[in-house]
């Protein structure tokens, strides 16, 4: 089991780094999340997690690469809605990093 130490809060992980109580996720725990995977969020990756967590609250499923790149395209217009945008953001896997730091479950068509 993995722990996630924010300030006085422990988090739990599950193996993958995802969260276990999804309910955990905050703002907060997005920086220390992506600090892990060296990046630094910018307002461009805010964007995108926003756009997941509303995904996440619409079908109750973390999104895999296509249907992330629609719901950006959609939320954020079709310059945004490209999976090498996504890639520049997120590297090797936008849906699972992305989903990971939205605080969401791993998607399910992801590997």
């Amino acid at each position: 089991m993995t722990y996630l130490d924010l300030n006085d809060r422990r988090i739990e992980l599950d193996n993958e780094g995802y969260l276990r109580d999804l309910s955990q996720w905050t703002p907060q725990v997005a920086e220390a999340l992506a600090a892990q995977s060296s990046l630094q969020l910018s307002e461009a990756h805010w964007e995108v997690l926003y756009v997941l967590r509303d995904f996440y609250q619409r079908f109750e499923h973390a999104p895999a690469m296509r249907p992330l790149v629609k719901a950006v395209g959609l939320s954020l217009g079709p310059e945004k809605g490209r999976s090498i945008y996504l890639l520049k953001l997120f590297p090797d896997s936008p849906a699972k990093l992305a989903a990971r730091l939205a605080g969401l479950p791993k998607p399910t068509n992801c590997l």
